[in-house]
């Protein structure tokens, strides 16, 4: 099968113009097929503070009631997106910005209440892995922001993340696909104040202690477990790494 590069980048690196510019240099350096997904976070917090919405967060997700569902569409859908689609296009490369809805692509279902009302936030039910496969085989780079549809006319807020790693599993029926988490740190850390105390290699097992002795926490035990989700649906490899170092020479591997 021919190889496929799926990059989630977070939302810091891609809403500011200069790291913006510098990411996607070294993305379209990668050799083969891509898919791009992106955050957008502070840009949504930060219209929504301009619109007089407050944003509540809770283990690292948002809130998202009708008023910021409004927003999120806005800044991801839009802002967003179409401003990677647009530097891309300026490099010579062919995006199309996609939301779930679009194509019917990701499809997702409201999160149920169980100890947190997350509101309009989207569980992922299914991926047409086909018609990215047919987009991509045209030299087409999708660009995927963190909205999904329930196919009821509603648009829900999905984490970025999670797009990635469902978009990778169903992809991997037609690719070789490694998945690259990108942030701002070099991979795993092993010491949160250390950024040069980088796990190079982790599996199921030490991922358990590691997060039961609190070496991993927060944001990253979800990203992990996506990865791990990947790797058992066929995804070749997977990585986190450093925004600058998505080359795959660097950063935590998935195990």
């Amino acid at each position: 099968m021919e190889k496929l590069t799926i990059v989630k980048v977070g939302g810091k690196i891609v809403e500011e113009k200069n790291s913006l510019q510098a990411f996607l240099h070294d993305f379209i350096a990668i050799k083969g097929h891509k898919v791009l997904v992106h955050g957008g976070g502070r840009s949504a917090t930060a219209l929504a503070s301009k619109l007089g919405i407050e944003s509540v967060m809770v283990n690292g997700r948002r809130i998202t009631d009708s008023e910021t569902l409004n927003v999120v569409i806005m800044v991801y859908g839009g802002l967003v997106n179409k401003t990677i689609v647009a530097q891309l296009q300026s490099l010579g490369i062919n995006a199309l910005g996609l939301t779930g809805a679009d194509m019917n692509y990701m499809l997702s279902e409201k999160r149920p209440v169980e100890d947190i009302d997350y509101g309009f936030v989207g569980n992922v039910k299914a991926v047409d892995g086909s018609i990215l496969a047919d987009l991509i085989a045209k030299d087409i780079v999708p660009v995927l922001a963190p909205l999904t549809h329930d196919k009821k006319g509603n648009l829900l807020n999905t984490n970025a993340d999670t797009i990635a790693g469902e978009t990778a599993k169903a992809l991997a029926r037609f690719f070789e696909v490694t998945l690259i988490y990108c942030f701002e740190k070099k991979g795993v850390l092993q010491d949160k104040h250390d950024d040069d105390s980088v796990i190079s290699k982790i599996n199921r097992s030490q991922f358990d202690r590691y997060v039961s002795e609190g070496v991993i926490q927060g944001g990253m035990i979800p990203k992990l477990e996506n990865a791990f989700d990947a790797i058992a649906a066929g995804v070749r490899q997977v990585i986190i790494t450093k925004s600058d170092s998505i080359d795959g020479q660097a950063g935590t591997k998935i195990i």
